[in-house]
């Protein structure tokens, strides 16, 4: 029976991008949220996956936040 692959952490993602990309929606300021891999737009409320290092910038993707 084959072993399975070693577990990975996700890759790190790039904080300068992070810095860079806005709300798609609303075009605002995003916040980093480490622990659930999101970007949080306040003004949109939605929270966007950040998927293998990746931020997922697709409003349908995002997450509805109160």
């Amino acid at each position: 029976m084959p072993t399975p692959p070693p577990h990975r952490p996700p890759p790190l993602t790039d904080p300068k991008l992070l810095e860079l990309l806005v709300c798609p929606l609303t075009k605002t300021t995003l916040e980093y949220d480490a622990e659930k891999q999101e970007l949080i737009s306040r003004a949109a409320k939605l929270a966007y996956p950040i998927r293998d290092g990746f931020p997922i910038m697709l409003p349908e993707e995002a997450r509805v936040i109160e």
